[in-house]
């Protein structure tokens, strides 16, 4: 059962090997603002987190599975989409870019609590059918230390780490010391939570061991 990851995300990339599975990665060819503007436009309304994970998250794997599709019909397995974004009090703070931004979103967030929302697609590709999907979102609260001084701000946001991540976090690397609590699923925060990504692929009649492909496995 092959895997195919919609994504260029390390961490991303890292879960899945973390859980017994190499997949092969593709970058999903999706303007992602061009994308949410168009849908909003067209509802006349401004979507809520969970609807604008999920929309992004699934036009991801969409493009890749078609990608695959046309490229090798004999594909037989899935392929993953996710997106992530970072809700700090009604406002929704994706990747920074810029270390002033960064480093200011670091200032507003020390001794607070956010939600990460992310958005997880998987389609099931079979040679000769067509393509089913299974999707869903998943959210876990996020408290960082209150205590985090601009000295340690600076020198975060000076590493680069936090400049291309949603929220401008990470919990699995250098920004995990300055994350208090997370609650709910931990691999959410990381950017895919593993168990929702489990049970799409069991909606979708494959058994999640079936895909462990790592030497280890």
């Amino acid at each position: 059962m092959r895997v195919c990851l919609a994504s260029t995300s390390p961490a991303r990339l890292m879960l899945l090997r973390g859980a017994g599975i190499d997949p092969l990665t593709r970058a999903p060819q999706v303007d992602e603002e061009a994308v949410i503007a168009a849908v909003e436009a067209h509802e006349g309304r401004i979507l809520a987190p969970d609807a604008h994970v999920l929309l992004l998250a699934r036009r991801k794997a969409a493009d890749v599975a078609a990608t695959i599709a046309a490229e090798d019909p004999m594909f037989d397995g899935i392929v993953i989409g996710g997106d992530s974004m970072f809700e700090l009090d009604g406002e929704i703070l994706g990747k920074p870019h810029l270390p002033a931004v960064a480093a200011e979103r670091w200032r507003a967030m020390r001794g607070r609590t956010g939600i990460l929302h992310s958005g997880h697609s998987v389609f099931r590709l079979r040679p000769g059918a067509e393509p089913s999907e299974a999707h869903a979102v998943a959210a876990a609260s996020v408290s960082f230390v209150a205590d985090i001084s601009d000295t340690e701000i600076d020198a975060y946001v000076a590493s680069g780490e936090p400049l291309q991540v949603a929220g401008a976090f990470t919990v699995d690397s250098l920004g995990g010391a300055f994350i208090d609590r997370v609650e709910g699923d931990p691999s959410t925060v990381v950017g895919m939570s593993l168990s929702i990504v489990r049970r799409l692929a069991g909606e979708l009649g494959i058994v999640w061991t079936d895909l462990w492909n790592t030497p280890a496995r």
